[in-house]
């Protein structure tokens, strides 16, 4: 289950774990959403390191459940793609729609997968 989100008030920043809608609308078919994964701890940057939510099966190999865990959002089930892990302006994640801070471990192991192999 997917913590639902209203707006942001003025004034406040992105939340690590937020899940914000795709702002390349050439994508946003087979990647409808972004998870913000950036520490809290570098905010002062104007950049966020944002996972891809892909589309299950979308342009995808067999990857490991371990790499690319399964999220839920509005009932569809989505693949986090921590292997496209980018960063993106910051002023383009607005309006957050979601937030899997519950999914933390799973999120973190994934990034931790790419990097270490683990």
């Amino acid at each position: 289950m997917v913590r639902r989100i209203g707006g942001l008030a003025p004034g406040l920043t992105v939340a690590q774990f937020d899940v914000y809608a795709n702002p390349h609308a050439a994508s946003r078919h087979s990647v409808p959403y972004l998870v913000d994964v950036q520490s809290p701890l570098i905010d002062a940057l104007n950049t966020r390191l944002v996972m891809p939510l892909s589309r299950v099966g979308v342009g995808q190999a067999r990857l490991p459940v371990s790499l690319c865990p399964t999220i839920e959002i509005d009932g569809e089930p989505l693949s986090l793609m921590p292997h496209l892990a980018a960063p993106l302006p910051a002023r383009m994640l607005s309006d957050p729609m979601a937030n899997v801070s519950h999914l933390a471990s799973e999120i973190v192991g994934a990034m931790d997968a790419v990097v270490s192999g683990f």
